[in-house]
């Protein structure tokens, strides 16, 4: 339906990073090794989330403890003649636009890393100050998973996706980087997130 009316920003070379880049929402593009774009959610169409972890794990390719954002780009590249049938997956589109700084959430101000959390906007308040009870990821040298510490911080409800449904998830914004990205990819930690409200 878009073919010929000019819309791409760019093309890509590594279809699972594009992939990940759909469900991340946001991030930066290197080009030609030196410069880098900086995209941001632009629109998506329509349809709902679909988890590919969730996808292996029914298929028994995957135990849930295994899954993480690591674990899927490794099955994705071991497993080239199954990466249609995953990408198809998830009906699920996101549309970018360039960005000049972000990235940009729900109030269209830059995201703060470890501090800007996504909410469902239709039952939490968009920019309410919450209190996050957690657990950190922590890592070896080599970025492999050693173990979890316990960690609370205030945190501000200004990110956005489309996936966050409901109200038991949040999506914590770890940053960009190697770090934030391993980080990123293992947090799905059960916690509690107390909204901060006016006393009656």
């Amino acid at each position: 339906a878009l073919r010929g009316k000019g819309y791409e920003i760019l093309w890509v070379k590594n279809a699972i990073e594009a992939f990940f880049l759909q469900i991340q929402g946001s991030g930066q593009i290197r080009i030609g090794g030196q410069e880098t774009l900086r995209v941001g959610f632009a629109a998506n169409n329509g349809h709902s989330y679909r988890s590919i972890g969730r996808l292996l794990i029914e298929e028994g390719l995957m135990q849930p403890d295994d899954v993480s954002l690591a674990s899927l780009k490794y099955y994705l590249l071991k497993n080239p003649s199954q990466r249609m049938k995953v990408f198809n997956y998830n009906p699920s589109y996101v549309f970018f636009r360039i960005l000049d700084k972000g990235p940009l959430g729900s109030l269209n101000v830059e995201l703060t890393s470890g501090r800007s959390i996504a909410t469902d906007n239709q039952i939490f308040p968009r920019a309410g100050l919450a209190y996050l009870v957690s657990k950190l990821p922590l890592f070896d040298e080599k970025g492999e998973l050693i173990g979890w510490r316990p960690f609370s911080r205030f945190v501000l409800n200004q990110d956005t996706g489309s996936a966050i449904k409901g109200p038991g998830r949040v999506d914590l914004f770890w940053g960009s980087g190697q770090e934030a990205e391993l980080a990123a990819g293992h947090m799905r930690q059960d916690g509690r997130l107390y909204f901060l409200t006016k006393r009656r």
